[in-house]
């Protein structure tokens, strides 16, 4: 029965690799979401990603990359880099524990990702995937969505 259970493992991780980034990201985050038993501990999750968020600098918490729609303060950053040069990268903060979770989300979903990836995806369709949809209020799923549709902007700009 372990013997069945491990390849069952396997033949899953192989499956999740050979998905496309943002993708993969998605599912990763469900799976993580799955193991955790109630919306209390999923909430402490979604702040404990906070950590994983790269700084914003002083200079770069400013109106040009505030977030509207918010509300909590959100500021968010895209660039392009040498080594990718087609895809974008993201960095992001908030003033609320809980969106610098969010975000740090929106990063493992979108940062280091093609224009047409990010396009790609509906962000109605993702949270709900997530199990957020029903976890979140509805001015903490306006945020969101306003993070989403900023980042998805960034990559129509491209």
């Amino acid at each position: 029965m372990a013997g069945a259970t491990e390849l069952a493992r396997q033949r899953h991780r192989a499956h999740v690799e050979d998905m496309d980034g943002v993708e993969q990201a998605i599912v990763e985050l469900t799976e993580e979401f799955a193991l955790l038993p109630d919306w209390e501990e999923r909430i402490a999750h979604v702040i404990e990603l906070a950590r994983t968020l790269e700084p914003l600098t002083p200079a770069e918490r400013n109106e040009q990359s505030r977030v509207r729609g918010c509300v909590s303060q959100v500021w968010l950053v895209s660039e392009r880099r040498a080594e990718a040069s087609e895809n974008l990268y993201f960095r992001g903060d908030s003033d609320s524990h809980l969106v610098r979770g969010e975000v740090a989300m929106l990063m493992r979903i979108f940062s280091g990702r093609t224009p047409q990836e990010i396009l790609s995806v509906d962000p109605q369709a993702v949270f709900g995937r997530l199990g957020l949809k029903d976890a979140l209020t509805a001015q903490r799923s306006n945020g969101l969505f306003s993070m989403m549709r900023r980042i998805q902007d960034a990559a129509r700009s491209v």
